[in-house]
């Protein structure tokens, strides 16, 4: 059992589930993977202390975000199990921030050079800014590259 739960105030995983908005099916995803922790009762039922509604709250902002789940638990595993505090929160969010701040930016490139690439048709991994940035494929010789071990 996880430091500093009180069994007293701890929820079910149908409790937790409701509470978050996410089936419960969800909740024991999240445990397997990691992100989350309970115990079970002597007669063998899941619990969850109340500081997981925060960290399923989290869970579900990243992946709304689009962070994968592995850097979400990457993140996660650097803070106690017990309540995110607001510092981590915030320590959390820049990281988050600045993760999803390049990947805007490789997604604004692509869907500016996309009209190019569907109006040629040709996906010349010698020339493509989509596949061969800055023709840096080109030094390697002409062909398909990218195909060859």
């Amino acid at each position: 059992m996880a430091v500093g739960i009180n069994k007293n105030k701890s929820l079910t995983v149908g409790e937790l589930a409701q509470r978050c908005g996410v089936a419960i099916s969800t909740i024991h995803f999240y445990e397997k993977k990691g992100l989350i922790e309970g115990w079970r009762t002597t007669g063998n039922q899941r619990r969850y202390g109340r500081q997981m509604l925060r960290r399923v709250a989290i869970i579900r902002v990243a992946q709304r975000a689009g962070v994968p789940l592995a850097k979400v638990k990457e993140h996660l595993d650097r803070f106690p199990r017990g309540t995110i505090t607001a510092k981590e929160w915030a320590k959390l969010s820049q990281d988050w921030h600045d993760m999803l701040q390049d990947r805007i930016v490789a997604l604004t490139q692509l869907r500016d050079q996309l009209g190019t690439c569907i109006g040629c048709g040709c996906l010349s991994l010698e020339d493509c800014p989509l596949r061969n940035p800055d023709d840096v494929l080109a030094e390697e010789g002409s062909g398909a590259m990218l195909l060859v071990d």
